[in-house]
């Protein structure tokens, strides 16, 4: 008798253990399966800003990036961004990239205008930029952005940071950075007009009112 009572609570224990066991294996499952089954909040990433033109009363018509074509070249506008030509920033990108105080045509600038660019040769001719502005942006009338050459680097072709001179052959492209000076304080418009290849191409950002 002894050993038979024995045995039973023995196994009444080993019961209860088991259902202990089973309980707390049960918890941990389901703790673990709440958190994994939750769909966790992204962060939102903040918008890329790719232009100010808002700042100088221009309302886009369409978003940036904008690319123009053009007897097989292409030029997209990836972002723009003007600055009164002695504001920090602009003091900044000049002194940075020895950037002097004028341009060719410019002697007193009023701003400062910073682009980033990509420009693909599709066609079967090299293109070289060292004879012909192939790209204009303008803001108003005959006032055309003057692009600015940086006389430390002015050697070096296809610079990604600093464009001065351009030179691709065909299948080529290049993604740089490209700085103008513009003497007037009126915006009426923003406009990327295109010459290549005895072709001509144009697209408004900002249309004329």
């Amino acid at each position: 008798m002894k050993k038979t009572m024995l045995s039973k609570t023995m196994i009444g224990r080993t019961a209860v253990k088991a259902l202990l066991a089973t309980a707390l294996l049960a918890g941990v499952i389901v703790g673990q399966v709440g958190p994994v089954s939750a769909t966790a909040a992204k962060p939102t990433a903040a918008p890329i800003m790719r232009d100010n033109l808002s700042k100088y009363g221009l309302v886009k018509d369409v978003e940036l990036p904008v690319t123009v074509e053009a007897g097989g070249l292409s030029y997209t506008l990836e972002k723009i961004m003007i600055y009164d030509f002695n504001s920090k920033d602009a003091i900044n990108l000049r002194k940075t990239y020895k950037y002097g105080e004028e341009s060719g045509l410019i002697s007193k600038p009023t701003y400062f205008v910073w682009t980033k660019i990509t420009v693909k040769n599709n066609s079967k001719k090299v293109v070289d930029n060292s004879t012909d502005d192939y790209w204009k942006l303008k803001f108003k009338g005959l006032a055309t952005l003057e692009p600015v050459s940086n006389w430390s680097r002015i050697k070096k072709p296809n610079d990604k940071m600093a464009l001065n001179r351009l030179v691709l052959k065909p299948g080529e492209q290049l993604s740089t950075y490209q700085a103008y000076m513009y003497n007037d304080t009126v915006f009426d418009y923003f406009v990327i007009r295109l010459f290549f290849n005895g072709q001509f191409s144009e697209k408004y950002v900002v249309k004329e009112l």
